[in-house]
């Protein structure tokens, strides 16, 4: 593992060059950009129709425009914390899963690992059928003629070459591309706000949304922001070891909370008005006839920024994981899953909404494992050893056999609350009747706080710089 971490074949970080580095160290003198980068990185890849069928749900659940409202901007907040993660990046010039491994432990950050890559596939075979689909119903009413799946089969290859070609070449060109995409989606998303807005039906519900209703409009806008945790540092890692905490935290917080922001009130707003079964349809439907082929190429664009981070990331991931691979070829792997599981969703069978399910149900691990490193990285003051994080089990994050007792602890206890308090599709945990429906899945991050800071606050401690 050492050998492999250490000897990338490294190159320039430059755009549309092959990013040489994975997830080896970044040299002081590789450094560059600012943190201002981070603002366009989370603007752009945030621009994505996800977050206007997150707002349609929680008027779904039962919450009025007000309440549903209030629900988006407290879930767009909590970018303020998985951007400020990004400062572990920077002290270290690696990855996040790299740097879990001082909570967890080198094994215990394996199995983490492993579904994080899942999760990233997942996400990124879900926006890649999303971003086909749109992108099919673009060439019809442009009048394109295609017969049989061919319409569809051209989307799939468009769609896939766009978020692949940008991901391979790494973390430079993401970062231009995010800026560049963020443009002309801004403006797209900015005019879709201004049509369905103004006839928003702002009168409370006659009958309020219950606890249930609360918690579940809260998982759904929260599971998103979270699934970022185990990615900020893939993105800071570039950046000057003078970048500040606070430059770091409100450029990139800035970024995800005004477009996830933005697209979630748009969704609360279409679904006062509209049948929002169908999200699209139900959205394309209160905008003007002109206007609809321009709606469908921002879902396409937004999908596709939202596919580049989350492929990029899995390349890492796959590093993280032992694959003696080059960043740039383990990302093969990535596209040829994403590419198979596109075309089994879009071709064989639609398992789009029973992978969905599964997708969230994985919260259960990932609210809790957020929430051990999280604490992790607030007691140690964002400082680590970042030599023992890449030695295996000749460095100091080695604990008992590759893992790290408090860590696991903590995250199982996070895990057992989760899976009690979870109401979703594929299960409904046993507490979730008499707490009235309500869904607490997201205070397994909370537990595992409280659990790792006592277990760890003797062990878990600042490195001296």
């Amino acid at each position: 593992m050492l050998h492999q971490e250490r000897t990338a074949d490294v190159g320039r970080d430059e755009v549309f060059q092959v990013e040489g580095h994975g997830i080896d160290p970044i040299p002081d003198a590789e450094r560059h950009g600012g943190a201002k980068d981070l603002f366009w990185l989370w603007f752009g890849s945030n621009l994505t129709f996800t977050y206007v069928i997150n707002g349609a749900l929680a008027v779904a659940f039962g919450l009025s425009f007000w309440q549903a409202t209030a629900v988006v901007v407290i879930g767009g907040l909590s970018f303020f914390a998985i951007s400020a993660a990004g400062l572990s990046g920077v002290r270290t010039g690696t990855a996040t899963l790299v740097i879990s491994r001082a909570a967890f432990g080198v094994r215990g950050n394996w199995p983490a690992g492993l579904l994080n890559w899942v999760v990233s596939i997942g996400y990124t075979i879900v926006n890649t059928v999303v971003g086909t689909l749109a992108l099919e119903a673009l060439f019809a009413d442009l009048g394109w003629g295609l017969g049989g799946h061919t319409a569809r089969a051209i989307a799939l290859l468009v769609t896939l070459t766009m978020t692949f070609a940008v991901a391979l070449w790494g973390h430079a060109t993401v970062q231009f591309a995010e800026r560049w995409m963020a443009y002309a989606l801004a403006l797209g998303f900015a005019a879709l706000l201004v049509f369905v807005l103004p006839g928003a039906d702002t009168a409370a519900p006659a009958q309020g949304p219950g606890t249930a209703g609360w918690s579940l409009a809260f998982v759904v806008m929260l599971a998103g922001p979270f699934s970022y945790v185990p990615m900020p540092a893939d993105y800071t890692r570039y950046l000057p070891r003078t970048t500040s905490l606070k430059a770091l935290t409100w450029s990139g917080g800035l970024g995800g909370f005004l477009s996830s922001v933005a697209l979630g009130v748009a969704g609360v707003a279409a679904a006062t008005q509209a049948d929002m079964t169908d999200a699209v349809a139900g959205a394309e439907g209160l905008l003007p006839g002109w206007f609809q082929p321009l709606f469908l190429a921002l879902i396409l664009g937004g999908s596709v920024t939202n596919s580049i981070i989350t492929l990029y990331s899995s390349s890492l991931n796959l590093q993280v994981l032992g694959i003696p691979w080059s960043r740039s070829r383990a990302i093969v792997i990535s596209a040829a899953v994403t590419a198979l599981g596109s075309l089994g969703a879009l071709f064989l069978t639609d398992f789009t909404t029973s992978l969905l399910a599964f997708l969230s149900l994985l919260i259960i691990v990932f609210a809790p494992w957020g929430g051990v490193f999280l604490a992790d990285m607030v007691l140690r003051r964002c400082t680590y050893d970042s030599d023992a994080l890449h030695a295996g089990e000749r460095g100091g994050y080695w604990f008992r056999s590759g893992w790290n007792p408090a860590g696991m602890t903590a995250l199982l206890a996070g895990m057992v609350f989760a899976a009690l308090t979870c109401d979703s599709e594929l299960w409904t945990g046993p507490l979730v009747a008499l707490l009235g429906g309500a869904d607490l899945t997201l205070l397994g991050a909370l537990v595992s706080v409280l659990v790792y800071v006592p277990l760890a606050r003797r062990t878990a401690t600042p490195v001296q710089q």
